[in-house]
């Protein structure tokens, strides 16, 4: 693979792209909507939005620029952040004027843009989701929010998404194939009924959404064929002439070449940001569905060359990097970087036409991988499935774009995947389909509902203190369930005393995060229909329902659970120093957490809870096992819970666990007291399902191994392991073929998840920190996903840089 070299104006175009420090905001969508829902009032919800689509799509701004291949814009500037008004108001007034300053989740606002903001923001109050979810939690719901032991507001201030749609059969039908499907369904509908109505509704609402978005392509067509007569460049011409007649065919038909359908991809991408703001729109497996294009396109009929086919994916995965999402100033910290985690998935495995399993990996799985290995930027947030079965040279092929050290590609483990969803209930055949969705969950694309992951957060931390206090909340003295025992009392009589009172706590915490999650969903099934994904996922078409109102195959979601590490570390210590190995008691520990450990008998404390108790990470079956116990309890918790689409349609309608944390763990480390594990009130807690930084001392064999021990077939929400490599452990041949046996080790006999890699040195990042502007360029994995290293927050590049440096 050739890794270091870009094509010109690629290059240009990514320079110019990361070089947009404090990106703008755009208000033609919040103003098209707003005329939109005021027009239409009479109408019912789901064609109101319908409208409101189809009158942004009509009246925006839209641009190529950059000699760009792959066209589209989800703004009226470049990285320009849209305006969601119907899911909240409420920060956008209260932090309109402050924007710009947010350190790593600045936004430039213009005088202009505060006062389109202050003119429609008075429609919205009151009528917005977020307005909504408040009007219906009880005092109790509204507490606990406000604690931030959960955290739902990102559930509640932008679309769902989390999910891939069915890219191959719009590929197969094209957008007129999709709309005769909308309308057959529709005209079989008996209007004399109140389901058939209701569902009539729906349909009709898909036909405008369908029929505007072809007309918005038109409109690209048209745009494309004026440039076409005033560049002076002839090469330049032809390509515009090319997009154009690509566009116009693509507007009605299935694609016929590579460029087409990639381009068709784009599209729907997005649509369905424009539709709803929600994260983690992935592509699925772009290598299955778009290789027969490459293959006949590249490979047998010549018609590109395989360099001008990668320079087509390098501006896709640009434009990727164009999309930008606006957040509060709360909900951007647990998103350091500004993340979208638009995924794409290649390799794995697939069925043969005997039904049997065989490798997946093409031609196009090698040219993403290279062209993302030359990119080197944030997006696509690139996954691989990992078998047994895998090539050994695909493999050490993706360990070389690793040592390019922007933190992908990441690896799932079909060996887990696959059985556990055929457990589940999914079809055979569409279990092998899987892909990777946003960070590290997984779904069936075009089958699966909302949100597969990233239902609410919980702070395991903070949930373990209230267990150790009589179940007060150390951060803001609230007691949500009392009960009599505590450190500071003496009285719990054994260890179990100990393991019962959080096994309690957390019962409590996980019931409230489902009554959240019931209340949000019931919202935005009411108030945010999106349409457009919901023609795209099966099926919705069919049923004549929304993906929100239980129109997909299967539905499974996960919550994330924060502080994984934190919880099993703490709970250890407590049973090694003060029950099993009396060292400390009851008292004097409840007394050093209060006080942050301060004094220098507190410090010494500390510094023996930190280097004498156990740690996870650490292949120690003391600790390890006691983390498998504790999140054991929540598991059992959350089994008995449905989400809102249970028994209406999909496969499925339950929850289970996910540690996917995005960059939660740094916000939620900021309003956690000190804890029993030696770690200071308000640092950062342990990322993902990875160690507590620095505390995973034995190298990356251990961590695996300690890994290893959780019940990952019961964690569907994603394991998510974070591991960081020194640049010089994977300079030689002999050492990337270590990379990979460790890597098979890991996922064939440990049955581990996940894992992906920074291999970037402590150097670097401290002289990123302290010279940004050299640093533009850098790319980091922050959890799930990866972020430009400047972008981040001083916190979270402080725990990136916290993190353990582990040598092979």
């Amino acid at each position: 693979m050739k890794l270091n070299t870009l094509p010109e104006r690629i290059q240009a175009h990514k320079h110019a792209l990361i070089n947009i420090v404090t990106p703008p905001i755009c208000t033609e969508r919040a103003e098209a909507y707003t005329r939109a829902y005021r027009d239409n009032e009479d109408k019912p919800v789901v064609v109101q939005r319908a409208l409101a689509l189809a009158e942004h799509l009509k009246s925006r701004s839209i641009w190529i620029k950059h000699d760009e291949l792959i066209i589209g814009n989800q703004a009226s500037k470049v990285r320009a952040a849209p305006i969601f008004p119907e899911y909240t108001v409420r920060w956008l007034e209260a932090e309109i004027d402050d924007l710009a300053d947010r350190p790593g989740a600045g936004f430039a606002v213009t005088e202009e843009d505060k006062q389109a903001i202050h003119d429609l923001t008075p429609y919205w109050r009151g009528k917005t989701v977020q307005d909504r979810c408040y009007g219906q939690f009880t005092e109790e719901q509204e507490a606990i929010l406000a604690s931030t032991i959960i955290k739902a507001e990102g559930n509640m201030t932008s679309g769902d998404a989390h999910l891939a749609v069915d890219n191959e059969k719009l590929l197969n039908i094209g957008l007129d194939g999709l709309l005769e499907e909308t309308r057959h369904h529709r005209s079989q509908l008996d209007l004399s009924r109140w389901e058939d109505l209701k569902k009539d509704q729906f349909l009709k609402s898909v036909e405008i959404v369908l029929v505007a978005i072809q007309e918005h392509i038109h409109k690209y067509a048209d745009l494309a064929e004026t440039m076409s007569k005033e560049d002076p460049r002839q090469q330049r011409r032809e390509e515009l002439l090319t997009i154009a007649n690509n566009c116009r065919h693509i507007a009605t038909n299935p694609p016929r070449s590579f460029w087409q359908a990639l381009q068709l991809c784009y599209f729907v991408q997005l649509m369905l940001q424009i539709e709803s703001n929600g994260h983690s729109v992935s592509f699925g497996r772009m290598d299955q569905y778009l290789h027969r294009f490459y293959q006949k396109d590249v490979e047998q009929e010549g018609h590109i060359s395989r360099e001008f086919a990668m320079e087509l994916l390098q501006s896709c995965w640009l434009k990727l990097l164009e999309v930008n999402k606006i957040r509060s100033g709360s909900h951007s910290k647990a998103s350091a970087g500004s993340p979208l985690y638009q995924n794409v998935t290649i390799g794995g495995q697939k069925l043969n036409q005997q039904g049997e399993p065989e490798d997946a990996v093409n031609s196009l799985s090698l040219a993403i991988l290279e062209t993302c290995g030359q990119l080197r930027s944030t997006q696509p947030n690139l996954s691989v499935r990992y078998h047994e079965g895998l090539d050994q040279s695909f493999l050490m092929d993706c360990i070389e774009v690793i040592k390019c050290g922007f933190g992908m590609p990441a690896f799932n483990n079909d060996e887990i995947v696959i059985p556990e969803f055929i457990k589940l209930g999914v079809e055979r055949e569409d279990a092998y389909n899987y892909s990777a969705i946003g960070c590290i969950e997984t779904a069936v694309p075009g089958k699966w509902g909302y949100r597969c992951t990233g239902m609410s957060f919980m702070n395991f931390a903070r949930i373990m203190l209230a267990a150790l206090d009589g179940g007060r909340d150390a951060t803001t003295g609230q007691t949500f369930l009392p009960h009599e025992k505590s450190l500071a009392k003496g009285n719990f009589e054994n260890f179990e005393d100990i393991m019962q009172a959080w096994r309690d706590q957390v019962t409590y915490y996980t019931r409230k995060s489902i009554e959240i999650d019931c209340i949000v969903d019931s919202v935005l099934e009411q108030q945010a229909h999106d349409i457009f994904c919901s023609s795209l996922v099966d099926s919705c078409l069919e049923r004549g329902k929304t993906v929100k109102e239980g129109g997909a195959k299967y539905d499974w979601v996960s919550g994330l659970q924060v502080g994984i590490a934190n919880l099993g570390n703490s709970l250890a210590a407590i049973k090694h120093m003060v029950f099993d190995n009396p060292q400390i008691s009851q008292p004097e520990l409840a007394e050093a957490l209060a006080s942050d450990f301060t004094g220098s008998k507190g410090e010494q404390l500390r510094l023996r809870l930190q280097n004498f108790a156990p740690k996870f990470g650490n292949d120690d079956d003391m600790v390890d096992n006691m983390l498998v116990q504790a999140y054991q309890a929540y598991i059992d918790a959350l089994s008995g819970f449905k989400n809102t689409r249970y028994g209406r349609g999909p496969i499925g309608g339950g929850y289970y666990a996910g540690t996917s944390s995005i960059s939660a763990n740094v916000p939620f480390g900021a309003a956690t007291m000190a804890t029993p594990d030696g770690r200071r009130a308000r640092a950062p807690l342990a990322e993902g399902s990875s160690p507590s930084s620095g505390t995973d001392v034995k190298g990356p064999t251990a961590v695996y191994n300690s890994l290893g021990k959780l019940k990952t077939d019961k964690i569907l929400g994603g394991v998510l392991l974070n591991q960081k490599l020194s640049p010089a452990s994977v300079s030689s041949d002999s050492d990337k073929l270590k990379l990979s046996m460790l890597l098979r080790t890991f996922f064939s006999h440990h049955k581990g998840w996940h894992v992906q890699y920074n291999i970037v040195s402590r150097d670097t990042l401290l002289a990123a920190k302290e010279n940004p502007d050299q640093y533009r360029d850098l790319v980091v994995r922050v959890a799930g996903y990866s972020a430009f290293f400047t972008a981040l927050s001083p916190e979270a590049q402080d725990d990136i840089i916290a993190r353990t440096e582990h040598n092979l």
